[in-house]
């Protein structure tokens, strides 16, 4: 009985399939790695979000924001509405189709506009409440939507605005001294008064844990589809046998 060997494949197709299935596994374990730092992130972002939504309202600022700092501090603020400057920006909320009424507001410092609240479609401003003089005013800031919306784009020319843009508003309106940011307001006065404020939903999705156990679990089941396909070969042949040589008489 004499005994040969299969063909055997050159040494480096192997180096190469093992480099490939190397960098395969790692890039999954790296972005289940990666979805578990964005967890604790995101995480740490909704505390800081809530802490700042549910702390007592301060006076807000006059320089610069950002979102990582600013985003829904819960601000007080005194002054005076310019009601002829209100534009009215296409909302769908939880009430229906129909506008933000955002209305600048004159402060000490310059004018900050303040997203008024929710009116349905078809009313008019002369159904609005429309309140004269100082008045205080009481909400959250919110930062800036430049540009418009994935399938709109904001256009000044024609009035017609899909997000709360503050620069494109302010330049639109005529104003140089108007905050970078805006202020969604409490809802005040009579419950059936339109513009209807509060209506700002502080909730942020974090699917970041499902994402890394799905890369996770990609990864697990990689490595054990490789590990079963060198086993296999190693251990059984076509016919069902374990020799590893074909054998022949």
């Amino acid at each position: 009985m004499t005994r040969t060997r299969g063909r055997q494949r050159p040494f480096w197709v192997d180096a190469v399939v093992l480099s490939c299935v190397f960098v395969i596994f790692v890039t999954l374990v790296g972005l289940g790695v990666w979805q578990v730092q964005r967890l604790y992130w995101k995480l740490d972002l909704i505390e800081a979000v809530e802490s700042r939504a549910n702390a007592n309202p301060i006076e807000p600022p006059e320089g610069p924001v950002s979102s990582e700092t600013h985003a829904y501090l819960r601000v007080a603020v005194p002054g005076t509405f310019h009601h002829q400057m209100t534009r009215r920006i296409k909302a769908i909320t939880e009430l229906g189709p129909g506008h933000w009424v955002l209305t600048p507001l004159q402060v000490d410092w310059g004018h900050i506009w303040v997203n008024r609240g929710f009116v349905p479609a078809g009313t008019e401003p002369s159904q609005w409440n429309a309140p004269a003089g100082p008045v205080p005013v009481f909400g959250l800031l919110r930062i800036t939507e430049p540009d418009g919306t994935l399938l709109e784009k904001n256009d000044p020319a024609k009035d017609r605005w899909v997000s709360r843009d503050v620069a494109a508003l302010s330049r639109a309106a005529g104003l140089s001294d108007a905050a970078s940011y805006f202020i969604d307001a409490d809802h005040s006065g009579s419950p059936d008064a339109w513009p209807r404020g509060g209506l700002t939903i502080v909730n942020f999705r974090n699917p970041h844990l499902s994402y890394a156990l799905t890369w996770f679990a990609m990864a697990a089941l990689f490595l054990g589809g490789i590990a079963y396909v060198i086993f296999g070969r190693l251990y059984h042949t076509k016919d069902g046998s374990t020799a590893i040589d074909d054998e022949c008489t």
